[in-house]
Parts: structure tokens; C-alpha cells; sequence
């Protein structure tokens, strides 16, 4: 029995970045052979192992045929029998297909160190066409890998594979996992660049590459194009360090410019509500989690208004607030205003604007939370309107307030 330690963890360690799992296959060995060794068998499609005390991911060295198309149209082959190299070669990228020894030695067969160094993200073999899930795993690493480039041979297999469909297989779960780790990188416009080249946002998010070639006012948008707008909207996001949810509601709040009729363009007034239906179709094909759905809902729907805070009265701001449910769900406004910030930023020399409509609103909750809805409550006289009269306090409290 040998055991090397493998894939990400080693390719971590020669970029000098810091290594929290360590993963390790094990070769010459059987799943009794383990059992026996005291490790606990997690995986359920091959045989993985936890071991008793690091808890740390052992798996048998294996090969794979493609039985059916899909990321789990597999036949896995574990067995004593087959090398380290063999095992390495069924991996996506070369920068993953390494491995050391326990005493440190670097096993290298197919290249990975180079393309590490060139900084070049390169398939291992042609089995990678077997797998949809890798061409979305090329571009989470795109995007946390911001300084490595995508091989012509690689990016023309992924090509081939949307082509022949292979990416139509893919469960949503398995997307959504990919979609919201690319989100959480320093760079997700790399990762949906990516995507768009090779052809697989048309096929699994058409409502976002349907943005591209879009128009929009030089005015106020110099990158003119939507689709670049987004992407550079998504990247402050990130660079502001922001959740998954805002970073989700800045990647979709534009969705309804893909419809404005072309006689329109490129105007693109009452695009917040024509946004709404594309969104629920992507987030219903994604099974996206509900926080990040209604949030991304709620800014696509009233981002536009929310720009226009600073020019409302008492009566609208107080209006546009219970909309947002601000009252209830502080949390959710403020993740708002962060995506709202990310949209004004995300225009070519507007990166350091800021965005005094945050602040209006900001100013406008905290006066309107001051009035005690339960008081008001309890003095409403039988068949009176209690939300109208604590609307109508909320409106007398931001009355003198100026943004």
C-alpha cells in the first residue's frame, strides 16, 4: 500500500497559497484493506475514506469509462492494480494532477508543474470531454486563479463538449455548487467570460448571455454593452467583499435589458419589472436558495426607485421602504444598498463613486423605525386601517429629513 497526498493541496502548496484540506489516494490497496486500517467508507460512487483521526479524505487510486452521457455516466474501476499515473490521468487540469510522496518528492506525469508556472489552466486528456462539470470548474478557477489564462486545446475541447451537448446533462444542484463557489472568488467576471467563449452560459443561463451586445446610454454607461456592465458590477461586488446573496443580486438586477424592444434601445425604461420573469426562470433552473432568489427579486424589481431616493418625498421614501421590507429585514436593505453601490460602480471611472442614495434611505429607516407601530396598534378604534395610520406616522416622522 502507498498513499500520496494529491490534487489541490499540492497544487496550493507550490503557488505558496495556504492549504486547508489535504486530500491522498491510496494505491495497491482494496476497500477491506482499509476497513481493516480502521478507516470509515464515505464515498457512495467510489470507494473514498475518512481517516480515523485527521478525518482527512482518502481515496483508492482508479480509473473511469463514460457509460452514459452527464457527470455520472461513469463506470469507476478501483482496484489494486492500478498505478498513481493512471489515477493522476483521469484528473481535469494538469495543475491538479500532481501528487507527493510522504517523504515530499513532487510526481509529476503530465505537466502540471509547468503549466503552474507558465500560469496556464490546460486539460490533462481527452477524457476531461467525459465530464460537463469541469467546464464549470475551469472557470471557478479562472476565476480564483486571476493571473492564469485557459489553454487554446482546452478551450476548444470545452467548445466541442457544448456542442455535442454534454453540458445539457448537468443537474441543477451541480451548477448552482459551481455557480455560487465562482461567485465567491476575487474575479467571477473571469469565470462567466469563460463560460460565454466557450458556449455554455447560452445553454445554462440564457438570460445572462442573452445581455451581451445589448446597448445602453453612453451617458451614463460608458462600456455601453449590459453584459459588460454585469460583469463589471459582480467584480465590485466581490471587491467589496460582499456575501453570496448581493453578489448573486448583481450578477441578475439587469436581466430585463435583454428585453427592452429594439425600437426602444438604448433606452431602457420599466427593464425592472420585464427582469422579473427571466430571473424566476433562472433561479427556478438552478434551484437557487431562497435567500439569495428573493433578494436578487427584490433588487431587480426596485433597484431603479432606489436610485431615484434622493429626489422622493417623505411619502415615497416611507413607500419604497415597506416595500423593501426594510423595517423587518434590515439585514436583507443592507444587502441591497451593497449590491446598489456595486451597480454604480461597476462603469469604467465610476469605480470610486460613491452612493449617497444608501444613505438617504439609511437616514429615512432609522427615523421611520422610530415610531412604535404596537402604540399605534393599540389605539386603532375597531375597523380602522392600522397599517395606513402607521404609514401615515412613519411619513410625518421623515417629513423634515433631507438627503
Amino acid at each position: 500500500m502507498e498513499i500520496y497526498q494529491v490534487g489541490g493541496s499540492v497544487r496550493d502548496e507550490l503557488l505558496g497559497h495556504p492549504v486547508v484540506d489535504r486530500d491522498y489516494v491510496v494505491v495497491g490497496a482494496t476497500v477491506s484493506d482499509m476497513l481493516a486500517r480502521g478507516f470509515v467508507q464515505v464515498g457512495r460512487d467510489f470507494p473514498v475514506f475518512l481517516h480515523p483521526e485527521t478525518h482527512e479524505e482518502y481515496a483508492l487510486a482508479r480509473t473511469e469509462r463514460k457509460t452514459a452521457p452527464g457527470y455520472r455516466g461513469f463506470a469507476v474501476y478501483a482496484d489494486p492494480s492500478v498505478t498513481l499515473e493512471e489515477d493522476l490521468l483521469r484528473r481535469d487540469f494538469t495543475v491538479n494532477a500532481m501528487a507527493r510522496t510522504a517523504d515530499g518528492r513532487l510526481i509529476d506525469p503530465w505537466g502540471g508543474e509547468r503549466d503552474l508556472r507558465d500560469r496556464v489552466l490546460r486539460h490533462v486528456s481527452p477524457a476531461f470531454a467525459e465530464d460537463p462539470v469541469r467546464i464549470l470548474r475551469g472557470g471557478r478557477f479562472l476565476a480564483r486563479f486571476t493571473d492564469f489564462v485557459l489553454a487554446g486545446e482546452t478551450l476548444a475541447l470545452m467548445q466541442q463538449m457544448v456542442a455535442a451537448g454534454e453540458i445539457d446533462h448537468l443537474v441543477p444542484e451541480r451548477v448552482w455548487q459551481e455557480i455560487s463557489r465562482g461567485l465567491l472568488t476575487d474575479a467571477p467576471s473571469r469565470m462567466f467570460a469563460m463560460l460565454r467563449d466557450c458556449g455554455a452560459l447560452a445553454r445554462i443561463a440564457p438570460e445572462i448571455d442573452r445581455l451581451f451586445g445589448v446597448p445602453q446610454d453612453a451617458r451614463h454607461h460608458p462600456e455601453i454593452d449590459v453584459g459588460i456592465h454585469i460583469l463589471l458590477v459582480v467584480d465590485q461586488a466581490a471587491s467589496a467583499g460582499l456575501p453570496l446573496e448581493p453578489r448573486f443580486a448583481a450578477l441578475t438586477h439587469d436581466l430585463g435589458k435583454a428585453l427592452t424592444p429594439p425600437e426602444r434601445l438604448p433606452d431602457h425604461s420599466g427593464h425592472e419589472e420585464r427582469g422579473i420573469v427571466p430571473l424566476r426562470a433562472l433561479c427556478e433552473r438552478w434551484k437557487v436558495p431562497t435567500a439569495c432568489r428573493d433578494l436578487a427579486l427584490m433588487n431587480t424589481r426596485w433597484h431603479g426607485e432606489v436610485y431615484a431616493a434622493r429626489r422622493m418625498n417623505a411619502e415615497q421614501k416611507v413607500t419604497l421602504l415597506e416595500a423593501l421590507d426594510a423595517f423587518r429585514r434590515p439585514q436583507r436593505f443592507e444587502w441591497m444598498l451593497s449590491a446598489g453601490l456595486a451597480d454604480t460602480r461597476g462603469r469604467p471611472g465610476h469605480e470610486n463613486d460613491s452612493f449617497p442614495q444608501a444613505d438617504c434611505l439609511r437616514a429615512a429607516l432609522r427615523l421611520a423605525a422610530g415610531v412604535d407601530a404596537g402604540a399605534i396598534a393599540q389605539t386603532c378604534g375597531a375597523g380602522e386601517e392600522v397599517a395606513a395610520r402607521i404609514h401615515a406616522a412613519r411619513v410625518l416622522a421623515v417629513a423634515d429629513e433631507s438627503c
